[in-house]
């Protein structure tokens, strides 16, 4: 064989070699391979139960009564608090915040539980006071609340003849930052003075709302907190030519969500009633992200007729819907919409001389058995709504011992309870939430039963 034929023939064998190369590597691409799976190594812990913590919103608070300083706070009155834990469970320990804002103030009370066993202690509390002052007068009732990251509040007002404050109570051991949004005719603004305000621990901020919300006469206040959560309420207060029209202390309402339910409300002033210069009750409504239609149904708990209205919201706007022509009486509040959005209902006793107002809230959602601190006050009732496609059974353990309570599918039961007591709601079906309400002579108020906190989630740790 010459040279050139074994150039050819090597150059053949190459050509062959690299044919197959590809051939090869193809089919493997096509082909799967075996391989070998681990799954990662994880662990799973259960984070210690904390002490469970709530916070009240203390004194009711009076404005400008020094006259060298007409920003001057100081406390009316104090506040009377009802609190307990779950039989078996340890007593909670009472500690005041400091109040830094408020000449003399004595500050609001927190109230803390120690966990036992690697269980969680249930805690309920809350707080009423009457005032009858020349410049303040009526009977204010709330839930003392845990602290939260974000809460609404949906109350209060920036116009003239309001006196109204925004408190901000810091049960924590470290300070908090709060930034503040407030939704009025105009959207959503952040006031120079809303960004950025330290709570430090164990403290309670007093902001008047009208250094926020100047002018707007139905603002949405959203409180965003770093560092520790704040526990978020109003004080709201209303004077009519020199006639103090009512006090009330606001809890938070129930985060955006396309259905909102009040329990109960209740209506005093008839249609037409003397003396009556506007409606005797108003819903106020925000859809803070997307324009929205809103559904707003009134049924009663008495019997009577109830109403239905629709309003369309504008992003980022607030909007009252007025009840004037809505009969006295006790009433079931259902809003729903197509995009989420926060509301809460005001009513008066009247508009004259000894008038008091409250502002209603919608309560979140009780999944778990849940404390209910019943404060003093006058008549109270405990109503439990049921929003689910089935009835609910409730059942209601307190000083009078156990009874059950059958709650319709999209109903409301109201059922009078005892004051300074605590008792248990464990709901079997549907969809729940339960609130206080009072009614007396110059006093209207009502608040929230808050769910008790869920025992903490398994984390799943994976080692690097």
């Amino acid at each position: 064989m010459t040279g050139s034929s074994r150039r050819a023939v090597r150059a053949g064998v190459g050509i062959t070699v690299a044919a197959l190369l590809v051939a090869g590597i193809t089919a493997a691409a096509l082909v799967p391979w075996p391989q070998a799976m681990r799954e990662p190594v994880a662990v799973t812990a259960l984070p210690e139960p904390t002490a469970s913590l709530v916070s009240c919103a203390g004194p009711v608070l009076a404005v400008g009564r020094d006259a060298t300083d007409a920003a001057q706070l100081t406390d009316a009155t104090g506040q009377d608090v009802a609190a307990a834990t779950a039989p078996g469970q340890p007593d909670a320990a009472a500690a005041r915040l400091a109040a830094p804002d408020v000449s003399g103030g004595a500050g609001p009370d927190a109230l803390s539980a120690d966990p036992v066993d690697a269980t969680r202690t249930d805690l309920a509390a809350a707080g009423s006071a009457t005032v009858a002052d020349e410049d303040l007068a009526g009977f204010a009732a709330s839930a003392c609340a845990p602290a939260l990251m974000e809460s609404w509040l949906v109350g209060g007002s920036g116009a003239t003849g309001a006196a109204d404050l925004l408190l901000l109570s810091n049960p924590a051991g470290v300070a908090s930052e709060v930034d503040i949004t407030v939704y009025g005719a105009e959207g959503a603004v952040q006031p120079a003075a809303a960004a950025g305000i330290i709570v430090p621990a164990r403290t309670q901020r007093v902001l008047p709302l009208a250094a926020l919300a100047l002018g707007q006469e139905s603002p949405v206040v959203r409180v965003n907190a770093a560092g520790a959560p704040i526990q978020a309420s109003l004080q709201t207060s209303l004077t009519r030519t020199l006639l103090p029209g009512g006090v009330d202390q606001v809890g938070i309402t129930a985060a955006p969500d396309t259905v909102q339910v009040i329990p109960s409300v209740t209506v005093v002033v008839a249609p037409g009633e003397e003396g009556a210069s506007e409606p005797g009750a108003r819903v106020r409504l925000l859809a803070p992200s997307d324009d929205t239609d809103v559904l707003v149904e009134l049924t009663s708990l008495d019997g009577g007729a109830g109403t239905t209205e629709s309003l369309a919201l504008t992003e980022g706007i607030p909007a009252e819907l007025e009840l004037g022509g809505l009969p006295a009486g006790s009433y079931r509040v259902e809003v729903t919409a197509a995009h989420p959005v926060v509301a809460a209902l005001w009513s008066t006793t009247g508009f004259g001389e000894g008038a008091d107002f409250a502002w209603h809230t919608a309560p979140a959602v009780l999944s778990v058995p849940s404390l209910v601190a019943v404060a003093v006050g006058p008549s109270p009732f405990l109503a439990v709504s049921n929003e689910g496609d089935e009835e609910s059974r409730v059942t209601v353990s307190g000083p009078g011992g156990e009874s059950e309570i059958v709650v319709p599918a999209g109903g409301s039961v109201r059922t009078r309870v005892q004051d300074a007591a605590v008792y248990q709601l464990t709901a079997q079906g549907g969809v729940v939430r339960a609130n206080v309400t009072y009614r007396g002579a110059g006093a209207l108020a009502g608040y929230d039963v808050i769910p008790a906190d869920a025992a903490a989630e398994p984390v799943v740790v994976f080692p690097q």
